[in-house]
């Protein structure tokens, strides 16, 4: 849709000053062609086996890696970005072990609900305005937001492959608006990391092969959320406390210190959320974790694989008032909970006691993976398995 630059400059003041009214913190404009390397790289991320069990990444290797793949008829892409950037260290409540830690983005409102709705009354009223047609991307559809962000001029692309900001730093969440109008593109934005590597070195698992390149299957928010199985036994002292995801490269990024707390009421951390007691969230049965989390990002892993991660997090805390409840969740009904409640136990408890839960358990145990979990476990599996 051919745009005269007269139109052009009043369409775009309008989403300018729309996307502010909305709650948006910065907007750019950028074009489908201006990606080029992006396409390469994710194939390389595939090709390496980076995506772990992702598998929808490489299903839409086209679709993500070329905007006009996934529609063609789109002539400009509106990038725009909300600062959720916590009040504190997010980082600090890893030395309470008693309690979960739970990152900045799903303490609240899943972040998707609060933007699409927004993207949808700015993208309205472009077409309102302007005709054409549009189309609304957050996150989930497969749209590389980040690299579009940069070339857009929002950011860069850090070495921790997050979006980094000079005004937010490292606390953005994206969304995109496509269009058939024809806008003014803004300029790119150069990397400012230099020989920084602060968000390197604070990664607990190494999940960073080389800067500006991450093998998610080492990645703790990969192991907490993606990952349906059990946690690999490599990671789990690693995890510390962490329930939900890890926010520790973002905390580290130096850029940090221009940004400001999230100013938006609907993005602020829930109270229960921001350190919550592990004695409670094991105790979660499917209800009762569906109620807690009802509108949080937190509820589409599901209950199992939510204890599964509290588990973890109980057996490096050292808190042995979490035994009693670990007991009964080594009789769940869900196999990766039992087998992570072995390990957990196996960390709380004398080994007297849990060679003999060990040696009852694995003659009713029909699950060859938690049966795996009390083996590894034994203190001395020859004679206590004797």
């Amino acid at each position: 849709m051919r745009t005269s630059i007269s139109d052009a400059s009043k369409l775009r003041a309008l989403i300018d000053r729309e996307a502010r009214r909305a709650g948006f913190d910065a907007v750019a404009v950028t074009t489908p062609d201006a990606i080029p390397l992006a396409p390469g790289r994710l194939a390389e991320f595939v090709a390496d086996g980076f995506h772990g069990s992702m598998d929808w990444i490489a299903e839409t290797l086209e679709r993500r890696g070329e905007p006009t793949a996934l529609w063609p008829q789109v002539r400009s892409i509106i990038v725009l970005a909300m600062n959720y950037g916590p009040d504190h260290d997010p980082r600090a409540v890893q030395a309470k072990r008693e309690r979960g830690a739970i990152s900045v983005y799903a303490q609240n409102r899943d972040y998707h609900d609060v933007m699409k709705g927004r993207l949808k009354e700015i993208a309205g009223k472009i077409v309102a305005r302007a005709g054409g047609d549009v189309k609304v991307f957050v996150d989930t559809a497969p749209v590389m937001e980040k690299p579009l962000a940069e070339a857009a001029g929002l950011g860069w692309q850090g070495k921790h492959t997050n979006l980094v900001s000079r005004e937010h730093g490292s606390w953005l969440f994206l969304g995109t608006i496509f269009t058939t109008a024809e806008l003014v593109p803004d300029t790119a934005e150069d990397d400012h990391c230099g020989s920084c590597h602060a968000c390197l070195d604070a990664c607990p698992t190494d999940a960073f092969p080389a800067p500006y390149r991450l093998d998610a299957r080492r990645c703790i928010s990969y192991l907490t959320i993606e990952n349906k199985g059990p946690i690999p036994h490599e990671f789990r002292e690693k995890i510390g406390n962490r329930i939900y995801g890890c926010d520790d490269c973002l905390a580290a990024c130096p850029w940090n210190k221009f940004a400001q707390a999230a100013s938006e009421a609907k993005l602020a951390a829930r109270d229960d959320l921001r350190e919550p007691p592990l004695a409670d969230l094991l105790q979660l049965d499917d209800a009762a974790f569906r109620s807690f989390f009802t509108g949080s990002p937190i509820k589409r892993i599901g209950r199992d694989r939510f204890v599964r991660n509290v588990l973890i997090a109980a057996g490096n805390s050292g808190d042995l008032s979490l035994a009693g409840t670990i007991r009964t969740l080594i009789g769940d009904a869900s196999p990766l909970v039992r087998g992570a409640a072995v390990w957990a136990l196996s960390r709380l408890v004398p080994d007297s006691e849990f060679a003999e839960r060990a040696i009852a358990a694995l003659k009713t145990e029909s699950d060859e993976a938690v049966k795996n979990e009390w083996l590894l476990a034994l203190p001395n599996p020859i004679e206590s398995h004797a």
